[in-house]
């Protein structure tokens, strides 16, 4: 590596997330980063993930704020709730604006070494590739969902239709410009194979040029978190309950309905009333399921809403199961999982129960809990009980397990693996 400080631009629209967390995927990459000696740049959106605006920008495309010495440049886009039109004009606003985003940030800061490109979706990773084609840098791109296969599984659109087409045709395009992909499951390689892509099939995508970092955990940064980030809630200092918990988001492929399923049938079965669930998070399906549990009186069941991610460690370190909870049928599982949560509950040190058998599966590697091989009420209940009557012993033992694994998992450990990928390209 040259000497001096390398700069780094992180793309990821809704990096603003992590801004105002101050945590997440590229707020701690930049983090262990700039440790490192990186001159880290993020630029994302002035929106976040829900499509409510976090700041505005006024007539300039772009606004500059700082945290914990890492610059984030917010783009011009607009608000939006949903996943309709106004969603794919946030979308392509983001792309439109990153260009004379770019272009105005070198100029005053100098032109980054590489960038290094994030979806969820892929007008960030063609943005990427075509500015770092134009100022003569190499681009990194990153794959965290594997469009369009995730809008096939969800019913949106065909692989045969017209946009399908479309779509595959512009996947294919991302993975053949870019100097280097990163995959977060392990996984997602088998997917080249499966499109006949690979040099080695007579395609055009190198697999040398494919590297695997999956989501991870600041571990450090939880068990401080977990220390001073006390939450003020009663339900979680009732020692006398058994706590099964889930944090995330509230929507269908969560498929929290099936905890709500899973409370009834365990509290008309009896013997177990000191199970409760404690569901925090947000999404469009909340507003729902507090209804369904106030009119089933499901007094087993608190639905919190929303919480500031800096109030998770804490969350977790009073739970006595932590829910990875999915549904089976909305996605394709058989090439692992890199849900934040997934880590979060492992760095915890509780035990896990996942309602999807994954392929690559970290759960069983790390034996730190169990997958379902069904997501009925009647087999998480079979679990719940299961963790429920094993001693505490057992249970601080698998607990154990997860948290040895999280270590592997660690934000210093990805940021070294970043780290020989950005090398393998500069």
């Amino acid at each position: 590596m040259r000497s001096g400080a390398l700069r780094v631009w992180l793309i990821n629209h809704y990096a603003s997330n992590m801004y105002r967390d101050k945590a997440g995927r590229h707020y701690w990459f930049a983090q262990k980063l700039k440790e490192r000696g990186y001159d880290v740049t993020v630029f994302c959106s002035t929106t976040l993930v829900n499509g409510e605006e976090l700041l505005s920008t006024g007539k300039e495309k772009l606004a500059l704020k700082e945290t914990d010495g890492i610059p984030f440049v917010f783009v011009k886009t607009i608000p939006a709730q949903g996943n309709g039109i106004k969603r794919v004009e946030n979308m392509g606003l983001f792309y439109k604006n990153l260009f004379p985003a770019a272009k105005a940030y070198a100029a005053k800061n100098g032109k980054p070494d590489v960038i290094l490109a994030s979806s969820v979706h892929p007008l960030t990773m063609v943005a990427g590739i075509q500015i770092a084609g134009k100022m003569k840098i190499p681009c990194i791109c990153e794959i965290r969902d594997l469009w369009p296969e995730a809008i096939f599984s969800f019913g949106k659109t065909t692989e045969k239709s017209l946009l399908g087409r479309v779509l595959i045709k512009g996947e294919h395009w991302i993975y053949k410009k870019a100097d280097a992909l990163i995959f977060t499951k392990e996984g997602d390689t088998d997917y080249l194979k499966e499109r006949r892509w690979t040099t080695a099939q007579g395609g055009d995508i190198d697999l040398g040029k494919c590297h695997y970092i999956n989501n991870g955990v600041d571990i450090a940064a939880c068990e401080e978190r977990s220390r001073t980030m006390r939450l003020d809630d009663p339900d979680l200092n009732d020692e006398s309950k058994f706590n099964v918990t889930y944090v995330g988001t509230i929507r269908p492929v969560n498929n929290v309905g099936n905890l709500l399923d899973t409370a009834k049938l365990l509290r008309d079965r009896g013997g177990y009333d000191d199970v409760r669930f404690l569901i925090y998070g947000d999404g469009t399906q909340l507003n729902e399921l507090r209804e369904r549990a106030a009119r089933e009186n499901l007094d087993n069941v608190r639905m919190k809403g929303f919480v500031n991610r800096q109030y998770v460690p804490y969350i977790l370190s009073k739970s006595s199961v932590n829910m990875l909870n999915y549904a089976q049928n909305q996605y394709n599982w058989t090439r692992g999982n890199s849900s934040n949560k997934l880590f979060e509950y492992m760095a915890s040190g509780k035990p896990i129960i996942s309602t999807v058998h994954m392929g690559y599966s970290i759960i069983r590697r790390y034996d730190c809990g169990v997958e379902l091989d069904e997501d009925t009420p009647e087999a998480l209940a079979e679990q719940i009980m299961r963790f429920h009557d094993m001693s505490k012993a057992e249970r601080d033992e698998i607990g154990k397990n997860a948290r040895e694994g999280a270590g592997d998992f660690d934000f210093g450990v990805l940021t070294g693996k970043l780290i020989k990928v950005i090398e393998s390209v500069v």
